[in-house]
């Protein structure tokens, strides 16, 4: 069968293939310059005082999440909440899991206008054992983060910000991922901008970035910079090749993953920008029409898909739409992972639905999401629209 409409695109030109033969001229594959100068590059671009590339957006979750337990002031305990969204990819919930401390997830409903976390009900999850709240940009967009953020504060809460789906996006003149405690991006081959695989964790903590690094790299010293707050370097040289401190892993990245990164940062601005005239083509068709529920733009989206609901009051056929749009050659997929809850890997983290979760059910059953690109698919937007509203 012919896609007319896929889900993805290459984002790659010469420039990237050249900055993986320069890397590879040096045979110098795994973490070291180039990682180092992309980290230094993302952090001036998006406006933290610290990156730290990892090998994947889920990989960046996990070792922001991790770094957090293990600060002076965290003082996490057995039992502690963090507040999540329902809706989420499978990997902004599992480093709550394999983080060491046995922490509970309180999950509330979406917005069924934004797809993101409901504020309100945000509000009322919170307890006295609640320490964090897990933000999750949904598609682009960005959640309501002034509020968020202000509740976070207000009350002493951690705020982590998982930005895996939405690299570009503002609130203000402030770039999304950088209003918790630690943010997290993906470079995955279907995002804002790719490196094959790849991901970065951003904070403005000194403690929480040096942490990072020590996690990443199998919980040893070795790339913990000299005046470390959270390390004295041994006398003995011997020691500090092989000095572990805290519980790690190995989710260093590659150098070629750095290199292509530094090329596609020069180029996101206009990705983002052409996603968003893509954006205005989607918006212009669809909105108005009660048969639909598309995402409403909080703040400054970085559409990084487009998603459809299909509105339960028009009661349509929800398998011919999904053959009709198959046989038309248009890829699509659920609406990022769903509703968390209905996922049977819910059934191994201690976790209670705060609120009941209709938005996030209906989104489960009746949304989907096709592809935007960083370049004009006004075409394919337009075929679509002509598609989807026949079969209903």
């Amino acid at each position: 069968m012919e896609i007319i409409y896929p889900l993805v695109a290459d984002s790659w030109g010469d420039e990237e293939i050249e900055a993986l033969d320069r890397v590879i001229k040096t045979r110098r594959f795994t973490m070291g310059e180039e990682v180092r100068a992309f980290e230094k590059e993302f952090a001036e671009k998006i406006g933290s005082k610290y990156a730290i590339t990892a090998n994947s957006g889920s990989s960046a979750n996990l070792i922001g999440v991790t770094a957090l337990t293990f600060t002076r002031a965290a003082n996490i305990e057995d039992g502690d909440e963090v507040i999540v969204p329902a809706i989420g990819w499978s990997t902004s919930y599992s480093p709550f899991y394999y983080c060491g401390k046995k922490l509970k997830l309180k999950v509330v409903d979406v917005d069924l206008a934004t797809l993101n976390i409901d504020v309100e009900k945000l509000r009322k999850a919170i307890s006295g054992e609640t320490i964090a709240v897990m933000a999750i940009n949904i598609l682009g967009n960005p959640c309501n983060l002034f509020e968020i953020k202000n509740i976070c504060h207000g009350l002493g809460l951690w705020l982590l910000e998982d930005n895996c789906e939405s690299l570009g996006a503002e609130i203000g003149e402030k770039k999304c991922g950088t209003w918790g405690d630690v943010g997290m991006h993906s470079f995955f081959f279907s995002h804002h901008m790719s490196t094959m695989e790849g991901g970065m964790m951003v904070t403005d903590d000194e403690e929480i970035a040096h942490l990072a690094m020590e996690i990443r790299a199998h919980g040893w010293t070795r790339d913990l910079p000299a005046g470390s707050p959270i390390y004295k370097k041994p006398e003995n040289w011997r020691y500090e090749n092989y000095d572990f401190h805290r519980p790690g892993f190995n989710l260093r990245p590659l150098e070629l993953e750095a290199a292509v990164g530094r090329e596609q940062l020069k180029k996101l601005d206009k990705f983002v920008e052409q996603r968003r005239k893509n954006a205005k083509v989607f918006v212009e068709l669809f909105d108005g029409d009660e048969r639909f529920i598309i995402q409403k733009e909080n703040g400054r989206s970085s559409w990084f898909d487009f998603s459809v609901i299909l509105n339960p009051k028009h009661n349509i056929d929800r398998e011919k739409v999904w053959d009709g749009l198959k046989s038309a050659g248009i890829e699509f997929r659920p609406i990022t992972g769903g509703n968390f809850a209905q996922h049977r890997a819910a059934e191994h983290y201690d976790y209670e639905v705060v609120g009941g979760l209709p938005n996030a059910a209906l989104a489960h059953e009746n949304g989907f999401f096709v592809g935007n690109f960083h370049f004009d698919i006004s075409d394919k937007i337009e075929y679509f629209h002509r598609v989807l509203t026949k079969l209903v």
